[in-house]
C-alpha cells in the first residue's frame, strides 16, 4: 500500500493541471471574444483547430512516454523538465500584443498551440503514472480519487481567485488585457511549484516494458472494444462539462447581470460567475470523496450510468429556474448537485482507463499504459474542442454581441437579442442533458465489470511474475 504522502503528492499534479485547464475552459473563449478582441467566428475556429491538434498529439506523447527509460522511471521525468515550459506557455496565452488584427490572430494560434502541446507533454505522462504506481485496481481508484480531489481543490482556488485577481490589477490602473496577463502570472507560479512537488513525492513501482512495435501497439488499441466505448463515454462527459463551463461567464454577464446578489435576511453577497464556478469545484470535491465507496458498492459501470441519469434530469430542470433572487439560490443548489455528480465521475473515468490498460496488457501482451492514458486526454481535449467551439458558434449564429475592452472594464450591460439569451439558457440545460443521455447509451455496452476486473487482476499477477 502506498503512503498517504504519495497519494497527496500525486494529487498535486492534477491540482496544477486543473488550475490551468479550468481557467482555459471557462474563461478563454470569453477572453478571446471580449478582451483579446477576436470575433466569435474566429475564436470558435481557433479553439477547435488548436484543441484538435492537441488531441491528435496525445497518442504521440503516449508512445514516446511508454518508451522512455530513466532512473526516475518512464513518466515522472516529464513532471520535472516540462513544468517550467508549462507555466511560461500559460502566461503567453493570456498576453495580448498591441498589433493589427491579423497579426494578433496569428499570435493567438501560436500561443494556444504551444500551450496545448506543452500541456500534452506533461499531462499525458502524469496520467499514465497511475498505471505503474500500483497493481491493485481498487488502490488505483483511491489514487484517482486523491488526484481528482486535489484537482477540484486547485480549480476552486483558480476560479474563486480569478475574477478578484483581474479586478485587483484593474483597480491598480491596468487595462483589462494587462490585468488578465498578470493574474495568469500568479496562477502559473503556483502551478510550477505543484508539479515539482508531485515529482518529488511520487514513485513508479511497476517496471513495464513495451516489447512490441509501435504499429502493433496501435493495432491493439484500435481493436480494444472497452477502450472505444470508454473513449465515447469520456468524450461525452468532457463535452458536458465544457459546454456548461464555457457558457457560465456569458450567462452571468448577459442573463443574470453583473450586479446580482444572493440575499439571506440582512446578509448579501455578489452572485458572480467565479462564485458559481468555485462553489461547483467544492461540490466536485465532495463527489470525489464519495467515489470509492460508490464504486465499491455498485461497481464502476453502474455508478457511471447512475451519475449520468442524474446529470440528465438536473440539466433539464435547470432551464426552468427563474432569473430572480429566489432563482439565484436554486441555481446555486443545482450547481452543487450537478457538480457533486461530475465530481464522482472524474476519478471513476481515470480508474476505468487503468482497468482498460490492464485488460490490454493481459489480452494483447503490450505495456501501452501511456498510449491508453493519452487517449483519455485525447477524449478530454476533443470534448473541450467541440464544446468550446460550439458555444462560440452557437452564440454567433444567435446574434450575440461581444463587449469591447472599455465595456468590459466598465462592466457594461448590453441588450442581447432574445435568440442569444435563449441560446445561453439552452447551453446551460437542454444541450448538456442531451450529451449525458448519449453517455448513458454508450456506457451500457462497456464490458469491464467489477467481476471481470477481479479475473483480469488475478491473471495479470501470474503473468507478471512468470
Amino acid at each position: 500500500m502506498a503512503k498517504l504522502i504519495e497519494k497527496i503528492g500525486y494529487g498535486f499534479g492534477d491540482m496544477s493541471s486543473s488550475m490551468f485547464w479550468k481557467v482555459f475552459s471557462y474563461y478563454l473563449p470569453f477572453f478571446y471574444s471580449n478582451v483579446f478582441g477576436l470575433s466569435l467566428a474566429d475564436a470558435g475556429v481557433l479553439v477547435l483547430v488548436t484543441r484538435i491538434w492537441d488531441a491528435v498529439s496525445d497518442p504521440m506523447m503516449g508512445v514516446i512516454a511508454d518508451r522512455t527509460h530513466t532512473r526516475w522511471g518512464k513518466y515522472r521525468p516529464y513532471l520535472l523538465f516540462v513544468a517550467p515550459l508549462f507555466s511560461v506557455a500559460g502566461i503567453l496565452l493570456f498576453t495580448t500584443p498591441d498589433w493589427e488584427y491579423g497579426a494578433k490572430l496569428v499570435w493567438a494560434y501560436v500561443t494556444y498551440i504551444l500551450m496545448m502541446t506543452v500541456y500534452t507533454g506533461i499531462n499525458v505522462p502524469y496520467g499514465a503514472m497511475l498505471g505503474v504506481m500500483t497493481d491493485d485496481s481498487r488502490e488505483k481508484t483511491v489514487f484517482s480519487s486523491f488526484r481528482m480531489f486535489f484537482a477540484y481543490g486547485g480549480s476552486f482556488i483558480a476560479l474563486a481567485a480569478w475574477e478578484p485577481l483581474v479586478n485587483m490589477f484593474r483597480s491598480a490602473g491596468e487595462g483589462s488585457q494587462d490585468a488578465w496577463q498578470h493574474a495568469m502570472m500568479l496562477v502559473a507560479a503556483a502551478c510550477l511549484i505543484l508539479f515539482l512537488l508531485c515529482f518529488s513525492l511520487t514513485r513508479e513501482r511497476l517496471k513495464t516494458v513495451s516489447t512490441v512495435s509501435i504499429g502493433k501497439d496501435f493495432r491493439a488499441l484500435l481493436s480494444n472494444r472497452p477502450w472505444w466505448l470508454l473513449i465515447g463515454a469520456a468524450l461525452c462527459f468532457n463535452l458536458f462539462c465544457t459546454v456548461r463551463g464555457a457558457t457560465v461567464a456569458y450567462y452571468f454577464a448577459d442573463v443574470i447581470g453583473f450586479d446580482a446578489v444572493l440575499r439571506l435576511g440582512s446578509w448579501s453577497i455578489l452572485f458572480y460567475a467565479g462564485l458559481f464556478l468555485s462553489i461547483g469545484e467544492v461540490s466536485n470535491m465532495v463527489g470525489v470523496a464519495m467515489t470509492v465507496s460508490l464504486a465499491k458498492r455498485f461497481g464502476k459501470k453502474t455508478t457511471f450510468i447512475g451519475v449520468n441519469v442524474g446529470l440528465f434530469v438536473l440539466s433539464i430542470l435547470f432551464f426552468f429556474i427563474p432569473v430572480s433572487p429566489t432563482g439565484f439560490w436554486l441555481m446555486l443548489l443545482f450547481q452543487v448537485l450537478i457538480s457533486m455528480l461530475t465530481g464522482i465521475m472524474s476519478p471513476l473515468v481515470w480508474s476505468m482507463y487503468a482497468d482498460v490498460s490492464d485488460y490490454a496488457e493481459l489480452r494483447y501482451k503490450t505495456a501501452s499504459t501511456g498510449l491508453i492514458f493519452s487517449s483519455s486526454s485525447m477524449a478530454q481535449k476533443f470534448g473541450g474542442a467541440i464544446g468550446g467551439a460550439a458555444v462560440l458558434w452557437l452564440l454567433a449564429a444567435c446574434g450575440y454581441t461581444p463587449r469591447t475592452d472599455e465595456q468590459m472594464a466598465a462592466q457594461a450591460v448590453l441588450q442581447q437579442p432574445d435568440s442569444a439569451l435563449m441560446c445561453l439558457r439552452c447551453l446551460m440545460s437542454f444541450i448538456p442533458a442531451a450529451v449525458a443521455l448519449v453517455a448513458i447509451l454508450v456506457c451500457r455496452y462497456y464490458p469491464l465489470t467489477s467481476r471481470k476486473m477481479e479475473e483480469i487482476d488475478a491473471e495479470l499477477k501470474i503473468q507478471r511474475h512468470s
